[in-house]
């Protein structure tokens, strides 16, 4: 994945003490000390809606009255997870087993075995896709949720033959944010899906934009099943559209605090993590993506000093990975430093990946808003 590569090196400055007067808290974490080892096992265990989606439901999900798609698309998914039936890929007894054969081929149901979810960023397509996974009538054993970069993961954890029979048992798979920008990740996770839809495995997936796709700040279903090679008949493509929900009537996010006032937050607040935000995009470089949510375990909230801009492509799409673990498991993020708005350049913004920014820049400031509280 593009995010994973090398990075240059960034200047960073020494975080400054607390300030005199502090309430003598434990000293916070440091994010830059973490580079955690997550087993294959765990990688499997984790494919479930993230703590931010866990209570996401059909009934949960408010539909903008002005944008009836967004209710048409409700209805649909509905009647898309009632017809995949409760079913099991598992053992007879019902128990999870990682590494045993693919069960028989279950029978598959008439229509479409997949959906797409078609909308830019903020309408809420990570919410109906977790509500999907979460009406569906299986055991969770037998349902998957994750990114593409955790499914690439996985692959490369297991193996594809291995991730085809562990996956094989499911009875649905949800993709959030396909990857179209990478060709060879691509073609490798189509190859995998047309296995899972020959097993009679449901999909259903959600994506980002392709590189030169400007227009609306998403692309079209087209763009998708084009991509996914032979499997564009196996998926139904709902348009949903909408502007950013996470902004929707909600006040302007708050302008950066001083380093003082971050730092004596991240000294009083238990659990959370202190880093300089240079370092810390040095030391993402250093740390596969898909480890990056174990990187967070147990951190409560992040502190950063010294935002800057981004320096180049690689390091923010490893940026952009970050924030999106940070608002699955819902954790506020206080900084100082330029705007959250000033991380990416015009240039980036521009090109072909402008949506993950743009998903980035709106995510961090929505935890930049739930973070105010932190400073009193």
């Amino acid at each position: 994945m593009s995010s994973s590569q090398p990075s240059s090196s960034s200047a960073s400055a020494p975080i400054a003490a607390p300030p005199a007067g502090g309430d003598g808290a434990a000293a916070p974490t440091a994010l830059t000390s973490r580079a955690p080892h997550v087993p294959a096992e765990r990688l499997v265990a984790e494919m479930v809606p993230p703590p931010r989606f866990q209570g996401a439901r059909f009934d949960t999900y408010l539909p903008d009255p002005g944008q009836p798609s967004q209710a048409e698309a409700v209805e649909v998914l509905r009647g898309f997870a009632a017809g995949i039936g409760g079913g099991t890929g598992a053992d007879a007894g019902g128990k999870r087993r990682w590494f045993s054969r693919a069960p028989k081929k279950p029978a598959a149901p008439k229509g479409p075995r997949g959906v797409y979810l078609d909308g830019g960023y903020g309408v809420g397509k990570t919410h109906l896709l977790a509500s999907l996974w979460h009406a569906t009538p299986a055991d969770p054993a037998h349902k998957a949720f994750g990114t593409f970069v955790e499914l690439t993961n996985l692959v490369g954890a297991l193996g594809f033959q291995q991730t085809v029979r562990t996956l094989s048992g499911h009875r649905l798979l949800c993709i959030d944010e396909f990857e179209l920008d990478d060709p060879g990740d691509t073609v490798l996770v189509s190859t995998l899906l047309g296995k899972l839809v020959e097993a009679g495995v449901a999909l259903a997936a959600t994506s980002n934009t392709l590189p030169g796709k400007l227009g609306e700040g998403r692309f079209a279903a087209a763009d998708f099943l084009r991509e996914i090679q032979g499997l564009s008949a196996h998926f139904r493509p709902l348009r949903i559209d909408g502007e950013d929900y996470r902004h929707r009537g909600l006040p302007e996010a708050p302008a950066p605090f001083d380093q003082d006032a971050v730092v004596r937050a991240a000294h009083r607040t238990p659990g959370a993590s202190l880093d300089d935000f240079p370092a810390l995009l040095d030391h993402l470089s250093t740390v596969h993506p898909s480890r990056y949510g174990a990187m967070c375990d147990g951190i409560t909230a992040v502190c950063l000093t010294d935002v800057q801009a981004v320096p180049d492509q690689s390091t923010a799409l490893r940026l952009v990975v970050l924030a999106d673990r940070l608002y699955d498991r819902e954790v506020p993020v206080l900084a100082s430093g330029k705007p959250f708005a000033e991380l990416f350049s015009d240039e980036m913004l521009n090109g072909g990946y402008r949506k993950k920014y743009f998903r980035a820049i709106s995510r961090l400031t929505a935890l930049a808003r739930d973070a105010k509280t932190l400073v009193g």
